[in-house]
């Protein structure tokens, strides 16, 4: 929207929302050019499109209309808004919102009593002004990167090209949705191995993955108690830096420097093995158009990304720490969970208490590895993801199809959590194909040293084709 043109939405017929090109953003609703309930019925008609289908579990319209109603009357007294006053948000279906069931995306939920009261970071959504709109599907108890649902059905990704229905990525792959068809301006959602992040860069958003320590996690459905961590995708950098600061209950200390004054790693370990052509070509562009700025972009190798896979061998902390979750639940209603899911959950049932104590020793030294090989530097890039968007279509035939998939997809992403570090993936310059994602990643508790970066390297690649 230009200027402060006022768009007075109330007067359209609400099928007409569809058809208007209105990003909802916090300075549009504080000049007053949309109201809160505006902004709400423009979100909730989006969210009745076609586009929209499976995006939600559940909806929460009469409490969206109810908040959204309030914050107009407040704002119209004069009372000082909060930073989300008014923003539409979705809420990943592994929250608890007060007065709703958190379910996973699972039939074998379906038992769920509604919460008593919101989880801490609802509730800091709520405090910080935002309408909540619905929980968001996901892939089962957020235990894929591919999105995809047996129960609720698969969001398709909206950047899928005309007759073609592609992966929107996982495992926030309904709050990804809502974000990139502008439901939503933010989604919660929570990141284990890539789950914020891998359907970020399949949809050309931003995903930001903070220090697990910085979000709270109580009141959510676990899937790895070591790894999960909570956070959100947006459709800037600057919204993440201001989602991040509402979930982590902190200001961020931004370094607004240039990129000429930033320095870089770009391992060549793991990280670059077997890109896409599409993939390579748009990190090659990005890492470029970053160069040109002035920033020094060294390649290092890490040999200790090379270990991953021999960490993950036993399924890694997911397998053991869901199945301490799920072992009753499973027992009593496997039948109704995703085959796929079950499966992978079982696999904890295997590991014994020395080999998960065992893998936590590994996991110290190998982070204590990596952080002294990244010493001196802001932080590293790679590809968020080796691969573009696929066709859901073979991955619901196939489970070898699937699983390679799910595997390539968390590949890149998941050593971030290995690490227990931090991550952004933006938008890579692409030549008119599908999104791709540059990864902009450090240790543990950089997140601000990376949320600076980002927002540098935001700005040089606008404009880059």
């Amino acid at each position: 929207m230009a200027g402060s043109r006022v768009v007075d939405l109330s007067s359209r017929a609400v099928n007409s929302f569809e058809r208007m090109d209105i990003q909802i953003n916090p300075k549009i609703l504080a000049s007053g050019a949309v109201t809160a309930a505006d902004a709400t019925r423009l979100a909730l008609s989006r969210a009745d499109g076609p586009a929209a289908t499976h995006v939600f579990v559940r909806r929460f319209d009469r409490q969206s209309h109810a908040t959204a109603s309030a914050i107009d009357l407040a704002r119209s007294a004069g009372v000082p808004m909060p930073p989300l006053a008014g923003m539409p948000v979705t809420v990943k279906d592994l929250f608890d919102v007060a007065g709703h069931p958190t379910t996973g995306a699972s039939r074998a939920m379906d038992d769920a009593a509604p919460a008593a009261a919101d989880c801490p970071v609802v509730a800091r959504l709520r405090q910080a002004g935002a309408v909540l709109l619905g929980h968001s599907n996901l892939s089962e108890f957020a235990f894929s990167g591919v999105g995809i649902n047996p129960h609720h059905g698969t969001p398709v990704n909206p950047a899928s090209p005309p007759g073609e229905a592609l992966i929107p990525g996982g495992s926030t792959s309904g709050g990804a949705v809502s974000v990139a068809l502008g439901v939503a301006f933010a989604a919660l959602g929570s990141d284990t191995g890539g789950s914020i992040r891998i359907p970020a860069a399949l949809q050309g958003l931003v995903g930001f993955k903070n220090t697990q320590r910085l979000t709270p996690l109580d009141g959510s459905i676990p899937l790895s108690t070591t790894l999960d961590t909570a956070c959100a995708i947006t459709r800037s950098v600057g919204d993440a830096v201001l989602l991040h600061g509402v979930l982590s209950g902190r200001a961020p200390r931004l370094s607004p420097k240039p990129l000429a004054a930033f320095r870089f790693a770009m391992p060549r370990t793991l990280m670059l093995d077997g890109l896409e052509p599409a993939v390579a070509g748009a990190i090659d562009r990005a890492i470029d158009a970053i160069a040109r700025a002035g920033a020094h972009v060294v390649d290092i190798d890490l040999p200790p990304l090379a270990e991953l896979s021999s960490l993950m061998a036993q399924g890694g902390f997911a397998a053991p720490e869901s199945w301490a979750w799920h072992r009753r639940r499973l027992g009593e209603r496997e039948a109704l969970y995703d085959p796929r899911v079950a499966l992978r959950i079982r696999r904890g049932a295997a590991m014994s208490a020395a080999d998960y104590l065992d893998l936590h020793r590994a996991r110290a030294d190998w982070i204590a590895r990596i952080e002294r090989a990244v010493e001196g530097f802001d932080a590293l890039l790679s590809p968020t993801l080796p691969m573009v968007a696929p066709a859901i279509a073979p991955l619901l035939a196939s489970d070898e199809r699937f699983f390679a998939t799910n595997g390539l997809l968390l590949r890149n992403p998941s050593a971030v959590n290995m690490l227990d570090g931090c991550a952004l993936s933006l938008p890579c310059p692409i030549d008119g194909g599908l999104p791709v994602g540059l990864m902009v990643w450090g240790p543990a508790m950089s997140d601000d040293a990376v949320l600076s970066a980002s927002l540098a390297i935001e700005t040089a690649l606008a404009g880059v084709s």
